[in-house]
C-alpha cells in the first residue's frame, strides 16, 4: 500500500520572503510522491536478508567504477554497496570493472586469471590485448578487473581524449568475453550508466547466438543522465557490429552522432534510476535532457522504475566512523555538540554557544544548484548568526565564489578546495544542518548520511531529495528536514531562515534531529527491491 500524500505547511519565519511563495514550498506536484518510507527498525542480521530473498541468482555488474577499488562519484559508491550485500545474502555477484593506474594490484592481491590473459580485442581498426584480475572487494565479493594499459594506464578514471568511446566498448566486450571464456552464465547483466549501456545491445547481436547468455536478461541503471557517452557516427564502425547503420538510433544517427546510453534504453530488457522520483522526473522534457522520448516509451510499457539507493552503514554510522575520535548516537547528541566544538576550534570558526553550524560536501557544479547559494547565503549571513563549511572543488565560478565567501566573512565561514573524506565525514558529524540545493538530483547520498548522523538536511524537493527528505511540521512533529520547492535564490533562503528558526525552537529542532536518525536507509534493506527486479527478469 502506498503511503498517502502530505501536505506540509512550513510556518512563516518573518522573513520577507518567509509567506511571498509559501505554497510554492509546502504543495507536491500532482504526480508526485510523498517521501519515500524508509524502514525505520534497525535490523541488521544478514540471516534475516537471506530469508528475505531465497534462492540464488547469478549477477554480473559492470560499473566503470567501484568502491573502493575507484571512485569519482555515486556509481562507485552503489556498484561497491549493492555488490557488498548481494554477496552477503548468498548470491553469486561478480563485479567487472577497468584495471585503472590508480589501482594497487599488490595492495588488493590482484591475481590474474590463466585462461584469461593476453585476449586480443579488436575495437574497429585498434587492436588490443587485455587480461583479466581478480580481486576480492571488503565484504567478499569477487571483482574481475580488465587490464589493457592502453586503455586505462591513464592519469584519471575519465577523459577527454577522442578514444573515450573505445575505452569502454572495449571494457564492456571484455566482460562479456570473460564470463564466456570461463563459463559462467549470468542470469542478469547489470549495467550502469552510458560506459556499459552497449552490453544489452551486444548480447542481441554479436553474442545472440552464444548459448551461455541464452537465459541472461539485462538491466540498466542510470544514475545520471546528465552523462550519456556521446561520440561521432563516423566512428560507428567501432562497435564491431555488421549493419550496425540499421540497430542504431536513427534521429542521432541524422544528427551525425551515437548516443551510447540512448542504446540502453532501447536494447535493456529493463531500465531503472536510482530513485523513485528520478524515474519520473527523466520522462519529462525539463530532466529528460533528450531522451524523454525513448524514456516515456519504456515507462509506457512498465519497463522503467526507481529504486532509491542505500547507504552502507558500516561506513557512514555516527556510532561506530573511524574517522571521529568519539561515537554517538540519538540518546547521546551531547557528543555531536562536543564534536561540533572541536571542528569548530580546529577550522578558526565561530565557537559561541548557540550558533548553528551549516556545512556543504560537494562536487562544485551547475547540477547541485551552487549558484542557488550566491544570493541566498550572503544574505543570510548577514542577518543570522550562522557558521558554515563547505569542502568540494569544480567549475571555477563556484571555487572563487567559495574562496570569496571566505574573506568576507572571516571566522564564520571555512572552504576546503578538494576532496578529503576525513573532513568529510567532520563535516557531517559537527554541522547542525547541511544544504543541498540541487537543481536535479537522481539520488544523492549526502542527505541521508546527514539524517543518521544528526544533522538536518535543507534540500530542494527532486529526485531522491524528494523520496528521503519530509518536510518537518511544527504541529505533528513528523518530518526529518527542510524541504524547497522553487529552484530560485528567494527559496533557498526562505529554506535557511526557516531552518534557523526552528534551531531556536529546542525541543522542536531535537525532535526533527531524532526523528532522522531512526530512518534506516541501509542497503541490507534496499537491495531487496533489487533482488526482486532480477527475479522478474530472471523469469522472464
Amino acid at each position: 500500500m502506498s503511503a498517502p500524500q502530505v501536505r506540509v505547511r512550513p510556518a512563516g519565519n518573518g522573513h520577507a520572503h518567509a509567506d511571498r511563495d509559501d505554497h510554492q514550498q509546502r504543495d507536491r506536484e500532482p504526480d508526485q510522491q510523498a517521501p519515500h518510507r524508509c524502514i525505520i527498525t534497525l535490523v541488521t542480521s544478514s540471516q534475516n536478508l537471506r530469508r528475505a530473498v531465497p534462492g540464488r541468482l547469478a549477477i554480473a555488474v559492470l560499473a566503470s567504477e567501484v568502491e573502493p577499488l575507484s571512485k569519482t562519484g555515486g556509481l562507485a559508491d552503489v556498484a561497491g554497496a549493492l555488490s557488498k550485500y548481494l554477496h552477503e545474502s548468498g548470491h553469486d555477484v561478480r563485479v567487472f570493472t577497468p584495471c585503472y593506474a590508480s589501482i594497487d594490484r599488490t595492495a588488493w592481491a590482484a591475481t590474474p586469471l590463466e585462461e584469461l590473459t593476453g585476449v586480443p580485442l579488436a575495437i574497429g581498426a585498434r587492436h588490443y590485448l587485455f587480461s583479466v584480475l581478480r580481486v576480492v572487494l571488503p565484504g567478499g565479493a569477487p571483482a574481475y578487473l580488465i587490464d589493457c594499459p592502453p586503455l586505462y594506464a591513464r592519469s584519471t578514471l575519465y577523459t577527454a581524449d577522442p578514444d573515450e568511446h573505445v575505452r569502454f566498448l572495449a571494457f564492456t566486450r571484455a566482460a562479456l568475453i570473460a564470463c564466456e571464456r570461463s563459463g559462467w552464465a549470468p542470469q542478469v547483466l547489470h549495467c550502469n550508466d552510458w560506459h556499459t549501456a552497449f552490453a544489452p545491445l551486444y548480447l542481441q547481436t554479436a553474442w545472440a547466438k552464444e548459448p551461455l547468455f541464452r537465459a541472461t536478461r539485462t538491466l540498466l541503471t542510470i544514475h545520471n543522465i546528465g552523462y550519456q557517452g556521446i561520440f561521432p557516427a563516423a566512428e560507428g564502425a567501432d562497435l564491431g557490429l555488421s549493419g550496425w547503420k540499421q540497430l542504431l538510433h536513427p534521429g542521432d544517427l541524422a544528427a551525425g552522432h551515437i548516443n551510447a546510453l540512448r542504446h540502453g534504453i532501447l536494447y535493456a530488457d529493463a531500465i531503472n534510476t536510482v530513485s523513485p522520483t528520478y524515474a519520473r522526473e527523466i520522462c519529462s522534457d525539463e530532466y529528460g535532457m533528450g531522451l524523454q522520448d525513448s524514456l516515456r516509451e519504456r515507462a509506457a510499457a512498465g519497463t522503467l522504475c526507481g529504486i532509491l539507493n542505500g547507504v552502507d552503514y558500516d561506513e557512514w554510522d555516527p556510532r561506530r566512523d573511524r574517522y571521529l575520535p568519539r561515537h554517538y548516537d540519538a540518546g547521546s547528541l551531547a557528543v555531536k555538540s562536543q564534536l561540533k566544538r572541536e571542528f569548530l576550534a580546529r577550522h578558526g570558526l565561530d565557537a559561541r554557544a548557540g550558533v548553528p553550524l551549516a556545512g556543504i560536501v560537494s562536487r562544485l557544479a551547475a547540477q547541485k544548484g551552487i549558484e542557488l547559494l550566491f544570493g541566498a547565503l550572503p544574505a543570510v549571513l548577514s542577518t543570522r548568526a550562522l557558521c558554515f563549511a563547505a569542502l568540494g572543488n569544480g567549475e571555477t565560478q563556484y571555487e572563487e565564489f567559495f574562496t570569496a565567501l571566505e574573506r568576507r566573512f572571516p571566522g564564520r565561514v571555512r572552504f576546503h578546495r578538494g576532496y578529503d573524506d576525513a573532513l568529510a565525514h567532520w563535516i557531517e558529524a559537527a554541522s547542525d544542518m547541511f544544504v543541498m540545493p540541487s537543481r536535479y538530483e537522481p539520488c544523492g547520498l549526502n542527505q541521508m548520511y546527514s539524517l543518521r548522523y544528526g544533522t538536518v538536511p535543507i534540500v530542494r524537493r527532486t529526485g531522491g531529495l524528494a523520496d528521503s527528505v519530509e518536510h518537518y511540521d511544527v504541529r505533528s512533529g513528523l518530518g526529518t528536514g527542510v524541504v524547497f520547492n522553487d529552484f530560485d535564490t528567494s527559496a533557498l533562503e526562505w529554506a535557511l531562515n526557516h531552518a534557523l528558526d526552528l534551531y531556536g525552537q529546542g525541543e522542536q529542532w531535537t525532535r526533527m534531529v531524532q526523528n532522522g536518525m531512526r530512518c534506516d536507509f541501509s542497503w541490507r534493506h534496499q537491495v531487496g527491491e533489487y533482488v526482486e527486479l532480477y527475479r522478474r527478469l530472471a523469469a522472464s
